[in-house]
């Protein structure tokens, strides 16, 4: 299984930026997907989540309102749309692949395949 992380990149201040995983060698329709995003000297977060057919979605607290996930299983993909961008949000963005979303859907541990991150750095 391989995930490819890409869309990362550099923004002002409520600015806008999509990050995009496109996922391989997995029956991507019947998994959820998750987003997590690691600051400097912070520890991996979550930060958003989707179940497979994409019903239900799951976000941190911090970023509802103006984050949203979604995906296209036709391109075995899934997107996080980032706006009003503040630079709290900087940070590397990992995408991740989860059987189920019916645990807590926030821990590491729950999910079992990782992206490589793609960097997002929020300016002023």
């Amino acid at each position: 299984v391989q995930l490819q992380a890409f869309g990362g990149g550099s923004v002002q201040t409520g600015g806008s930026l999509r990050v995009s995983c496109v996922v391989s060698e997995l029956r991507f329709s019947s998994v959820a997907m998750g987003w997590f995003r690691q600051a400097p000297g912070k520890n991996r977060e979550f930060v958003a989540a989707i179940a497979w057919g994409g019903g239900n979605k799951y976000y941190k607290d911090s970023v509802k309102g103006r984050f949203t996930i979604s995906r296209d299983d036709a391109k075995n993909s899934v997107y996080l749309q980032m706006n009003n961008l503040d630079l709290e949000d900087s940070a590397v963005y990992y995408c991740a692949v989860t059987n189920s979303l019916s645990g807590s859907r926030a821990r590491e541990d729950e999910y079992g395949y990782w992206g490589q991150g793609t960097l997002v750095t929020v300016s002023s």
